[in-house]
């Protein structure tokens, strides 16, 4: 996931969370704000209750090659909150329902025929 591609600003964070309702599934929570822009945005929010640094930086790491595998539509902002029970999960299980949830969002692009 490129760095253009990542929300950074505590502002934003706040914006979004107070002004949209959640979307809820197994152990994600996420937040969608549709945007008129040009490129399309993610947040991940991980509490410190989930485990240490390194657990935390392990699970957005996942959580960012996950997303890696579809192609969006661009003009929205989407903050992905964990919940604790996620680290009962294994990463295929944790794949699936993230990209059941993402599509059931409808952001991702068209498939076009691949050659």
């Amino acid at each position: 996931m490129k760095k253009i591609n990542i929300i950074k600003k505590n502002e934003d964070y706040n914006r979004i969370i107070r002004n949209i309702k959640p979307y809820k599934y197994h152990n994600f929570i996420i937040y969608l704000e549709r945007i008129d822009d040009p490129i399309y945005h993610f947040g991940f929010s991980i509490g410190k209750k989930i485990g240490n640094a390194v657990t935390r930086n392990r699970l957005k790491r996942q959580i960012k090659s996950i997303l890696d595998e579809k192609n969006y539509q661009n003009g929205f902002n989407c903050i992905i909150m964990v919940k604790k029970t996620v680290l009962e999960q294994s990463f295929q299980d944790m794949r699936t329902d993230l990209l059941k949830l993402v599509e059931n969002l409808e952001i991702i692009k068209e498939k076009c025929d691949e050659k």
